[in-house]
């Protein structure tokens, strides 16, 4: 494949067509020719799932998903790490037409309360707690009608369209229970199933479209909170089973998945990847633990692992790495931030991962475009996030005129085919500036092609920051200081960081008599947003540099910065 005329323009083409139907409809075919083989183990519960076994789970799941009421296009959220019931939750709500939102484990009160509202959730399912964030007593803090009101008659004034609460512990789902009366357990929600039809959830599963909506996702936009992405079963079915075939996956591949289920490289290029072909999904932990990935590749013989640059140098330099038999692993897909050369050779030659790919993406892509092959030299590895995913257009745009670049020139790299969102859930205007008239969505990213095709990216638009794999924009940050009564100003930044990529700094003006110390702040902080947001160094300063309209140099302030990020959180 090589780019037309000489412009910045790729197309890549396929001998297989894309797939017309639900995720629901392709996967009952995955289930009838792999009933036998191994869907699913989580080693932290103990569970080991065939895929007539998964099959059968899914199925209860969906009919108390109809038991309590859920209608075709109802959003569930789920609020949880990395457990069999996150999983149960993602089929079953695909199966009966509803749409799964995603709520990131990490969210503090401000986030959750702004992800509900935005996604107009209507079920959460959630885990009591995880470590220091506890989850059901922030949902009674922002909805305290469920102290006291029963499951039927909750109704919280600060999140109108909720209208159910279920709690599960992945220790043991069926004997957790709430002493808050408007809050459901695992148990009680499951025997909601009671009276309905034999056929209820094969009625409402033929009812649904492949172009109907069936995931929300949060990523940070251009300005403020996160953005609700809709992505629908087109979207992200077509884009695993794609990936699947250029990582030549089949029944026989099992694999490790430390990334978190929240986020679409773990929902979907790892879960849908693995469902799409009869695979395994391997869950070595609950949440992301170097030591328990290498544990379960070892003992589960995985052929495949995916996960951040971070997540591996992790992996490889943990102190047991030595002691375990990585000898089953093939293939595996490294996503989120760039892949410095010497850690691609350290997954190659001392994980023994041969095949290990690059890939790039955006959530508003469900998300891969861009994937290296098996064949790519070493270099193109390191230095290029590959060619497109079949079926999919990409091109490089002058950033101030839209106008197709020559190859070589770099420009604002711009994506369509079946993978772009419906857009953002309830914001039409702001989908609008980033899916043009075209159809083309302008992912803020800048890059260069080259005359085969392969995408490097170079830079950014807009000011988003990259903490290990973790996309986040520093408006979002802001604008949560800024309920500080002591903050006049502030401007949040990213700096290079050796270990995560990149790391958040803020420079704060306070108010006139305000004498706050940076650990004042860094406990509101870590109350209000997710610990990865939380800046790493706070500076007071008295001015910030400013254009002639008014706005902050951020450019400057990095700049003024760059050598001075010693950890102080």
């Amino acid at each position: 494949m090589t780019c037309d005329h000489g412009h910045s323009y790729v197309h890549q083409t396929n001998e297989h067509p894309l797939i017309g139907l639900t995720v629901s409809e392709f996967l009952d075919d995955v289930v009838a020719a792999h009933s036998e083989c191994e869907a699913l183990v989580s080693l932290p519960q103990r569970i080991r799932w065939t895929y007539a076994q998964l099959h059968l789970e899914v199925e209860r799941v969906a009919r108390g998903l109809l038991g309590l009421g859920v209608a075709r296009g109802d959003r569930v959220g789920i609020w949880s790490t990395n457990c069999a019931e996150w999983v149960l939750l993602q089929l079953a709500t695909a199966r009966i037409g509803a749409i799964l939102v995603n709520v990131n484990p990490a969210y503090r009160l401000a986030e959750v309360r702004h992800a509900m509202t935005l996604a107009e959730v209507q079920h959460l399912f959630l885990i009591p707690s995880f470590r220091a964030s506890m989850y059901l007593d922030m949902m009674l803090e922002i909805c305290p009608e469920a102290r006291t009101s029963s499951p039927e008659d909750s109704r919280a004034a600060a999140l109108p369209h909720l209208r159910s609460l279920t709690v599960w512990s992945p220790d043991d789902a069926v004997a957790t229970t709430s002493s808050s009366p408007g809050v459901r357990s695992w148990s009680e929600f499951l025997a909601l199933e009671r009276g309905l039809e034999e056929d209820a959830v094969a009625k409402r599963a033929a009812s649904v479209d492949h172009d109907d909506p069936v995931n929300i996702q949060f990523t940070s936009g251009t300005t403020g909170f996160p953005k609700a992405v809709v992505l629908t079963h087109h979207n992200i079915l077509n884009n695993a089973a794609i990936t699947a075939g250029l990582m030549s996956f089949t029944a026989r591949d099992r694999l490790c998945v430390p990334l978190p289920f929240y986020h679409c490289f773990g929902m979907v290029v790892s879960n849908l990847v693995c469902l799409t072909q009869g695979a395994c999904i391997v869950i070595p932990s609950d949440h992301f633990e170097a030591g328990a990935a290498l544990h379960a590749i070892a003992t589960e013989r995985c052929t495949a692992i995916h996960g951040v640059p971070t997540m591996f140098l992790a992996e490889l330099d943990h102190p047991d790495f030595g002691a375990h038999d990585l000898s089953s692993l093939r293939t595996g897909i490294m996503a989120g931030a760039p892949c410095p050369p010497e850690l691609m050779r350290r997954v190659i030659e001392e994980m023994g991962c041969r095949e290990l790919l690059i890939g790039y993406g955006q959530t508003e892509a469900s998300p891969l475009t861009n994937l290296t092959r098996p064949s790519d030299s070493f270099e193109r590895r390191v230095k290029t996030v590959g060619l497109p995913l079949p079926h999919q257009e990409c091109k490089v745009v002058d950033t101030g005129t839209g106008k197709t670049l020559p190859v070589g020139e770099a420009g604002e790299v711009c994506f369509r085919g079946f993978h772009v969102m419906r857009g953002y859930y309830g914001q039409p205007e702001e989908t609008r500036q980033v899916i043009d008239e075209a159809g083309w969505l302008h992912s803020g990213d800048i890059g260069v092609l080259d005359s085969d095709g392969y995408l490097a990216i170079t830079g950014r638009l807009k000011d988003m920051i990259i903490r290990g794999g973790e996309n986040i924009y520093p408006a979002e940050i802001e604008a949560i200081f800024y309920e500080h009564p002591a903050v006049d100003e502030i401007a949040v930044f990213g700096l290079p960081d050796e270990k995560y990529g990149e790391a958040v700094g803020a420079w704060i003006r306070l108010h006139e008599g305000r004498t706050e110390t940076a650990e004042d702040l860094f406990t509101f902080a870590r109350r209000q947003m997710a610990h990865f947001k939380v800046p790493s160094r706070i500076w007071f300063v008295q001015e910030f540099p400013m254009t002639v309209t008014g706005k902050i140099r951020k450019d400057e302030i990095r700049r003024a910065m760059q050598g001075s990020m010693e950890t102080t959180r």
